[in-house]
């Protein structure tokens, strides 16, 4: 009988294997994704393919294809590519921005705020999301791998609930950056989310749904939390913290731009461009379907192009609430 016993390693992820049983499987995975070049090579370290293993509970072949379906993304959506004055108008109101401080792990930390949300447009609220998820994992310290969220739901009402940003938000989350999540931390969530959080429970993946916490002001147990966590002293008043300073968009930006300079220096430690990449992936048949019969399990199968269509009709609140006939697929975690 094994006396293995799952546990999470020092970056956040869990994993109940031995080191080269760990190291063989990051093996078996570069063997069906083949070899890269440029900034695809550099995106699949052995810490990030230990991710997308770790995601699907270290089944080389689920992780290979969901690994896969991440690199035709990034070829398309180029997210390294993004840069503060592309997305400055979705931050006017810092509806998300990473945090000035860390949790005492040194994960970096994305503040959401969804009463702050200032525009209509799928695309560019996605763009911007994007964009805060690369500048949270280039400011990541080595030994670790995720970040946390802080969602205040001061002054959140229904209008804040939009049905296609949550779908989408979740499905770039789990699909292209999973196990990046360490904790989402719900802070004052009012008595009408209540229903939206029982609704889309069930469909969570446990191991997601066991890193959604909710804490509020007036919980002496969710301040115990929160000084475990963070060195209040840093943290906004919105959160039960000593800083009474208000988003400032202008110091945010120069934060930003500084970051952009750090994330092209890191996208450029390979002298293979962009677009030799590209052809790099596109001819390599180790990214499409093989006729081993192992491997066909994962690469026969075709692989989605997320949609970003804004045109979609917005599903209604209440088609959401429980008693309605509305259906929802089952979530990976994150």
């Amino acid at each position: 009988m094994s006396t293995s016993v799952t546990k999470s390693t020092p970056n956040g992820l869990e994993n109940s294997l031995k080191p080269e049983e760990e190291r063989n499987k990051i093996d078996e995975m570069r063997k069906l994704i083949g070899p890269l070049s440029g900034k695809l090579a550099l995106y699949c370290s052995d810490a990030s393919i230990s991710r997308y293993l770790a995601a699907q509970s270290w089944n080389v072949k689920k992780a290979a294809k969901m690994l896969k379906a991440s690199l035709k993304w990034r070829l398309d959506f180029m997210p390294e590519e993004i840069r503060w004055d592309d997305v400055a108008s979705e931050a006017e109101t810092g509806k998300i921005y990473r945090s000035n401080y860390k949790d005492k792990h040194g994960r970096p930390v994305l503040v959401m705020r969804p009463r702050c949300q200032n525009t209509k447009s799928l695309e560019g609220q996605m763009k911007y999301l994007v964009y805060c998820l690369e500048n949270a994992v280039v400011n990541l310290p080595e030994d670790q791998e995720q970040m946390i969220w802080l969602i205040d739901f001061h002054g959140f009402t229904l209008s804040n609930l939009s049905i296609k940003v949550t779908k989408e938000t979740a499905h770039i989350l789990e699909d292209y950056y999973p196990e990046r999540l360490g904790i989402a931390i719900l802070y004052d969530p009012p008595k009408i989310f209540e229903p939206f959080w029982k609704l889309a429970k069930p469909f969570l993946d446990p191991k997601t749904a066991s890193k959604v916490h909710f804490m509020y002001s007036d919980d002496p147990n969710s301040k115990k939390m929160m000084e475990e966590m963070f060195d209040m002293s840093l943290v906004e008043s919105a959160f039960g913290g000593d800083d009474k300073a208000d988003f400032d968009v202008n110091k945010y930006a120069e934060r930003m731009r500084v970051d952009d300079k750090k994330l092209s220096s890191f996208w450029k430690k390979d002298d293979n461009s962009a677009s030799n990449a590209q052809l790099t992936v596109t001819a390599d048949p180790s990214l499409e379907p093989t006729n081993s019969d192992s491997d066909s399990e994962v690469l026969d199968e075709k692989v989605e192009k997320p949609s970003l269509d804004v045109d979609e009709e917005e599903s209604s609140i209440e088609e959401t609430l429980p008693g309605s006939n509305s259906t929802n697929a089952n979530v990976k975690a994150v």
